[in-house]
């Protein structure tokens, strides 16, 4: 299969989409609902640890510049034992895939389209999804590069149009609860999107750049993250805390306060582009990233005959593993931590420590 190549702004705008990816819209919800009136501390004290994480990321890129993920497993644990972890690395990242995919059909099926049956909407972002996929890592990034402006540019008109409704009161009193409910916060954010960030080790080969790389990854986690932190503190501004944390999608919510002069009024539809074009972008990362890493395992000198079967297994998997939308909010604010830690911080740092002890390193 052909080498494909991605520019450093092609990747650093790729990690900035997907940590905005479905965060933007259930991640206030489950901060305020911990933290109140906090949040946003907790927020900054979960995208320091992101930061930190990417460092530790970038090690593992230095020692393994040319191998996906994957291909390091077999390297550090031999053949077969590698393959065993590979496809449980597998397993975590389309498993993420589903729950992505499960976050479009909930949004959807709550907020816009309230008649239309799951399965469809599954079936139609799907064969978008596997359009993408298909085209490969370079047209992934370059569409990216075509719609970051975008989302940043509408991002910030969003924020200018919210400024005559924030009242600064929402966020008082400072450090009320103490220091334990911004810690039980700050975790579900550490795991969505940060320690998810893992999946970028199987993209990084491609990147042309690779002096370069930790620098790009580095912006990249940056610029999502102050974006979703802008987010965050505007939900705080102009909802409240408990509006925040009792309505499900309180971003979307946000656009419809939105009141200038009676005639700019109720623009979710920003809010929904922000959050289409990004989702998007996370949801085929992942779904490359799955059959990338499939297929490597099974040794296919290509991915793509495994786009169309892994397509058909999300949508079931998307029902049966994430059954409705409270399951898929107690799971991400409760459980989603330990899953995403084992595979996003215990594994590279096994890995590292046994690249070590065998002098691969």
């Amino acid at each position: 299969m052909k080498r494909e190549i991605l520019s450093s702004r092609q990747f650093t705008w790729l990690v900035s989409l997907y940590i905005i990816g479905s965060s933007i819209l259930i991640i206030p919800s489950s901060l305020a609902g911990e933290a109140k009136q906090d949040a946003w501390m907790a927020a900054t004290l979960a995208g320091v640890i992101g930061i930190l994480l990417v460092v530790f990321y970038s090690l593992f890129i230095k020692n393994f510049p040319d191998l996906t993920f994957v291909q390091a497993n077999e390297r550090i644990l031999g053949k077969w034992m590698g393959k065993i972890v590979s496809l449980s690395f597998f397993s975590f990242t389309f498993l993420l895939a589903a729950l992505v995919l499960r976050n479009i059909g909930d949004f959807f099926t709550t907020q816009i389209l309230i008649e239309t049956p799951l399965e469809v909407i599954f079936a139609v972002f799907l064969v978008v999804i596997i359009m993408g996929a298909r085209l490969g890592i370079e047209t992934i990034a370059r569409a990216c590069e075509i719609f970051f402006p975008w989302v940043f540019g509408l991002l910030f008109i969003l924020v200018v149009l919210l400024l005559p409704e924030i009242k600064v009161e929402n966020i008082q009193p400072v450090f009320d609860g103490g220091f334990k409910p911004i810690l039980r916060a700050t975790l579900p954010f550490i795991g969505l999107p940060f320690l998810e960030l893992i999946i970028f080790l199987m993209i990084h080969p491609s990147v042309n750049a690779t002096k370069s790389i930790r620098r790009d990854f580095l912006k990249g986690t940056i610029v999502g993250g102050l974006m979703l932190f802008v987010v965050i503190v505007l939900c705080l501004l102009v909802l409240g805390v408990d509006f925040t944390a009792r309505n499900a999608y309180p971003t979307y919510v946000l656009a419809k306060k939105v009141n200038i002069g009676q005639f700019i009024q109720r623009i979710e539809v920003i809010v929904a582009i922000i959050w289409m074009l990004s989702i998007y972008f996370k949801l085929v990362l992942l779904y490359y990233v799955s059959a990338l890493g499939l297929s490597q395992v099974i040794e296919m000198e290509d991915y793509r005959p495994l786009l169309f079967p892994l397509g058909i297994i999300t949508i079931v998997l998307a029902q049966i593993s994430y059954p409705d939308i409270v399951y898929v909010q107690e799971f991400i604010s409760k459980t989603w931590i330990f899953y995403a830690s084992t595979y996003g911080f215990l594994l590279p740092v096994f890995l590292l420590l046994i690249a070590r002890i065998r002098k691969i390193i």
